[in-house]
């Protein structure tokens, strides 16, 4: 069983975890952040690298003579939403908050990077990774292109994230798709505008708008096996500005989400294709910009079982079998480099559970200890003296 942690040292991580949750930072700006992780990896006699992807930084612990290297991450950025978790140590910042948890990731890592810095037996070298801008900004890549694993080559990579949808205690790392690739879209759809009490005069872009939106749903409904997975969700329409005016344009966006590339893909193809044709059918025409912003999370399937031994072995956690999320994940991006695996980490509360991004969520700090524990067990196994 895993070394049991100090009341100490939990009640200074939950410190640590509400101390960030008050200041949270948006991508790519987390420098207080940033200075607050620095200053204590310090002081745990870590050499510190600031300035990957900004903001982002890498903290460096080596014992023994092997070659064995492996990077552990947590992600630091905040949301731009209001919090209303009516806690007392709330967002201090307004219209910012943490939303999905990266203040429990950091404090989860920085505790555990203490941990493991005072393990006897270490033979090899940790990277503590610390990324900005999770939150679609794609911070993961910026830290890549910086030269993240040209500084720090690892052997593995492993990223953790509280789910609030698995009770405390449990973990889940599968073999292969942990998290959807997905994209973005806009279609902006002109038509020639008109008085509302007379339409025939005009070409409506909203009538076009709204039947491009329901044609859309074709597209993982008819175009895509029903043994695969896709998701197409227009989330915005905006057009229109008086009660009694047909307007010129009409704007939607929204994401899509998929695993297979073939099937991503097709649905870029698909979307432009139905967007152009229904509008220029209702006398409109319609543009399409799309972007595609992150890849699959994929685990390798080794080194998700060897989470998957650890963490039901020594860390003492029972390990649960999930399907994948459609959420996405720019830790994909670490994983298309190296091996490695993404964890999500059981984070549910008794009674009221806000889910990840809403504005009445708050980090579980009943499992911190749990994270730190599995950090630490991670790199005591990988990192054994032989």
């Amino acid at each position: 069983m895993s070394a049991i942690l100090s009341g100490d040292t939990i009640a200074e991580a939950v410190n640590w975890r509400r101390a960030l949750h008050r200041r949270p930072e948006l991508a790519f700006r987390e420098t207080e952040t940033a200075d607050f992780i620095a200053t204590r990896l310090e002081s745990f006699g870590l050499a510190v690298r600031r300035g990957y992807g900004t903001t982002g930084l890498v903290a460096t612990l080596s014992r023994g003579t092997s070659g064995r290297v492996i990077g552990l991450r947590a992600d630091m950025d905040a949301l731009p939403i209001v919090e209303a978790s009516g806690v007392a140590h709330a967002s201090l910042v307004p219209g910012v908050m943490h939303a999905c948890g990266h203040d429990g990731h950091v404090t989860m890592l920085l505790a555990a990077a203490r941990e493991i810095a005072a393990l006897p037996d270490l033979d090899g070298t940790v990277h503590f990774i610390f990324q900005p801008a999770e939150e679609v900004e794609g911070g993961a890549r910026e830290m890549i292109a910086d030269g993240l694993f040209r500084d720090f080559p690892v052997d593995a990579v492993y990223g953790i994230h509280n789910w609030p949808g698995l009770k405390p205690g449990t973990v889940v790392a599968r073999d292969g798709a942990m998290m959807a690739a997905f994209a973005t879209f806009e279609i902006s759809v002109t038509g020639r505008g008109s008085h509302g009490a007379m339409p025939h005069e005009g070409a409506d872009p909203i009538l076009a708008a709204s039947q491009i939106v329901t044609a859309l749903q074709s597209i993982a409904a008819r175009n895509v096996s029903p043994l695969e997975a896709a998701v197409v969700s227009a989330t915005q329409i905006h057009g229109g500005d008086a009660y009694n005016v047909i307007p010129e344009s009409v704007v939607i966006r929204g994401t899509t989400r998929w695993f297979a590339p073939a099937v991503g893909d097709m649905i870029e193809a698909r979307l432009g294709a139905v967007a152009s044709m229904v509008a220029q059918a209702l006398g409109a025409r319609a543009t399409v910009d799309y972007k595609r912003l992150y890849p699959a999370t994929i685990n390798t399937p080794a080194a998700a079982g060897e989470i998957r031994a650890i963490a039901g072995g020594t860390t003492g956690l029972t390990v649960e079998d999930s399907a994948p999320s459609m959420a996405a994940e720019d830790f994909a991006f670490m994983l298309e480099e190296r091996p490695g695996a993404y964890i999500w980490l059981g984070a549910a509360r008794d009674g009221d559970n806000p889910g990840l991004h809403s504005p009445r969520f708050d980090f579980n700090d009943a499992i911190i200890g749990d994270g730190i524990r599995l950090w630490r067990d991670i790199a005591a196994a990988r990192l054994a003296r032989a």
